[in-house]
């Protein structure tokens, strides 16, 4: 799906595809995506700190991710030379390899297609993106920080399993939930439906509108 420059991706639209240049290799998006949950994390700038902490925290998770049919994307506006460099210099340093594809994006072509810059922070850097595509190719979460804060994993890895639990339930989940808790039983449309939801004890109700069941 074509986007003009400069426009934002939106949630249950499809992502837009593209073709780029990256640590593996050249890399399509609806290739790679097929059958797959993706991830596609962009960053500001290689040899830098905090873009060090989150790529090698991503790193350290990417088997978790692949366990959960989730592959990862990075990308900075970089050359291909800088990542192949950093990568090598963050393993030598950490003992950390990020071994999933970061993205060469010189020309600003992907980070212009999912609105990653953002002039106010930086109109020469991207900001700390995150993208989740389902198997489907569709856009399902969207996620910005600043420069000059760090991503929370704990968060990213949460919301990515309450959208694979929300997808197999067939529900919703409240705040903070967590796998494991309740989840919300869609709401009542007519008054039927809500008679029967007052009637039901199988339910955690604060009212009829608002009932947990166990999945």
């Amino acid at each position: 799906m074509e986007q003009t420059i400069n426009s934002m991706p939106r949630i249950g639209e499809p992502a837009p595809d593209f073709t780029a240049i990256t640590t593996t290799g050249k890399l399509q998006l609806s290739e790679y995506n097929k059958g797959s949950w993706v991830i596609l994390f962009s960053h500001p700038a290689d040899f830098t700190p905090v873009c060090t902490t989150e790529m090698s925290a991503f790193a350290v998770e990417e088997q978790w991710f692949a366990e959960r049919n989730t592959k990862l994307i990075g990308l900075s506006i970089d050359s291909i030379h800088s990542h192949l460099a950093w990568v090598n210099n963050v393993r030598e340093k950490t003992e950390v390899y990020m071994q999933f594809p970061i993205i060469a994006d010189l020309d600003m072509k992907v980070a212009n297609l999912y609105g990653m810059l953002h002039p106010g922070e930086s109109s020469t850097a991207a900001v700390r993106a995150v993208f989740i595509i389902d198997p489907k190719g569709v856009m399902r979460l969207i996620m910005y920080y600043p420069l000059n804060v760090g991503r929370n994993m704990a968060e990213i890895q949460r919301a990515l399993i309450a959208l694979q639990t929300a997808d197999e339930h067939k529900c919703a989940l409240p705040v903070n939930w967590q796998p494991g808790d309740k989840a919300i039983v869609p709401p009542p449309k007519t008054l039927v439906e809500m008679d029967e939801r007052i009637a039901n004890t199988s339910y955690e109700k604060v009212d009829f509108y608002l009932a947990k069941k166990e999945l």
